[in-house]
């Protein structure tokens, strides 16, 4: 199953220097049969840019946490193909992944720009306050949710580590 996986720059450079990353408590993003279902139109390249799009917003929230020191303000989604399990009540594109994802099951990296930074420390700076409906950070949200992220190969990642 392709899944999105929410992460940092931090967890980048661990699956690079790894091979393994470990998605945090093991939660990830699909297009999975409730989310197909929740939206009664749309293709399937438009469900898994929703689910993307929810990996884009969970990796907003754990740059919130603070602990990212090289890139606080870039989001970061993994795509890549393994197991997981629908956790509908968690929301409909929620899953759990079987396990940790290896670098060989990574389908692509996607990263902010840099000018998309801005917009995300907006974002992280009034996400809690999006979550409990005040519409102004809501917007700060959405935002950052509409800027470009960078696509990457997975065999980039020495490179996208070092460089970037």
């Amino acid at each position: 199953m392709r899944v999105y996986i929410p992460a940092t720059f931090s967890m980048l450079a661990g699956l690079e220097a790894d091979g393994i990353l470990h998605a945090r408590n093991g939660w990830a993003f699909a297009a999975t049969p409730e989310l197909t279902e929740w939206y009664t139109s749309g293709d399937q390249e438009e469900i898994e840019a929703i689910a993307f799009d929810d990996a884009a917003l969970a990796s907003i929230r754990l740059l919130a946490i603070g602990d990212e020191e090289r890139f606080p303000h870039r989001r970061v989604v993994v795509s890549a193909d393994v197991d997981a399990s629908g956790e509908p009540e968690m929301g409909e594109s929620v899953v759990k992944l079987a396990g940790p994802v290896a670098l060989e099951d990574v389908a692509a990296i996607h990263v902010d720009v840099q000018e998309a930074e801005e917009a995300t420390a907006r974002a992280i700076e009034h996400i809690d306050a999006a979550d409990l409906g005040d519409e102004d950070a809501e917007l700060a949200v959405g935002d950052a949710q509409d800027n470009y992220m960078a696509f990457y190969d997975p065999s980039e990642l020495p490179f996208l580590v070092e460089l970037l």
